[in-house]
């Protein structure tokens, strides 16, 4: 394949930086965009650090009460509906999984539909919600200090983040991975031992870099890392295959390498002062797997095959 064109390259960047490039259907089911299947391993293998007496993060959130959710009297669920509107911090750089239209300016993508349906559980109503973008620095902050009521970005169930914040059951198996140019000689993150490797503040990719050997870039959000990968300003990306998907569909010129670095269950942070709601929102998510709207979910931002939704598992 030729060089990668450096004049097309310098009236992308611009669109990019954006932040918010919509391809459209076809792109969303491209397969270079589109993130493997994953399933979620034992409690030795999965993200985090702890042992698995101690941490098991596909298994660490609590059981919902049986049957639909309910919003009981004196409960959080109870207080956010006398409020008027769910507060959710989400991403807007994320394509597929939260970002914003630039035609109508809405948050959207599959993160985005779980925070609908925990609002259509609350009020009947899939939009009375605030959104309120957050990077990936602010996650655990603003749901420790009740900024937000819950997270829904791509958000890694870690055993540090646990002793922390509560998590909802897992709603998503990802995989971390590495985006590069589809000119670079690299397999897999190994090959970029001393080599620029970008990823966002604070998040949990940035571990993998150094351990890998390469040299860490922290930006504040995914898009920056895919402007300075255009640039040459660093030889890859590693993060969430279900975030680099999301990248890929937006530049042609990129490539998702094959081996898997870590496993990335994905699940929504609560605030440990509101069990009640992780128990709500479990119920949610339950309904989700059962009714077939998880499935739609997936197929319409993701694409096809659909995948099986994970299985819920708990801690009591």
């Amino acid at each position: 394949m030729n060089a990668r064109p450096r004049a097309w390259l310098r009236v992308l960047l611009p669109v990019l930086a954006a932040a918010a490039l919509v391809l459209g259907a076809v792109a969303a089911t491209a397969a270079p965009g589109r993130p493997s299947s994953v399933r979620a391993p034992r409690a030795a293998a999965a993200a985090g650090h702890a042992s698995a007496a101690a941490c098991n993060p596909y298994a660490s959130s609590l059981r919902p009460p049986p049957g639909p959710p309910q919003v009981t009297p004196g409960s959080f669920m109870e207080k956010i509906r006398a409020r008027g509107y769910l507060i959710a911090g989400v991403d807007q750089n994320t394509y597929h999984f939260g970002f914003r239209n630039p035609f109508d300016g809405q948050i959207e993508g599959f993160d985005i539909d779980m925070i609908k349906a925990v609002s259509q559980a609350i009020f009947g109503n899939p939009d009375q919600v605030h959104y309120k973008a957050i990077p990936d620095s602010l996650r655990e902050k603003d749901v420790q200090s009740g900024v937000v009521d819950i997270v829904a970005h791509t958000m890694t169930i870690l055993c540090k983040r646990l002793k922390n914040e509560d998590f909802s059951s897992v709603y998503f198996n990802a995989a971390q991975k590495v985006l590069v140019l589809k000119t670079s000689a690299a397999r897999s993150l190994a090959d970029l031992r001393g080599q620029k490797v970008c990823a966002t503040v604070e998040s949990d990719s940035l571990a993998a870099i150094v351990k890998y050997g390469a040299i860490p870039v922290a930006v504040p959000y995914w898009t920056d890392c895919l402007v300075l990968l255009q640039q040459g300003d660093v030889a890859a990306i590693s993060t969430d295959d279900a975030i680099l998907a999301g990248l890929a569909a937006q530049d042609p010129w990129t490539m998702i390498l094959r081996p898997v670095v870590s496993q990335q269950p994905y699940g929504l942070a609560i605030s440990k002062q509101h069990p009640d709601f992780v128990r709500f929102v479990n119920a949610v998510l339950e309904q989700l797997r059962t009714d077939g709207q998880w499935a739609a979910s997936y197929a319409h931002w993701i694409g096809h095959p659909v995948l099986a939704p994970p299985q819920a598992q708990y801690a009591d």
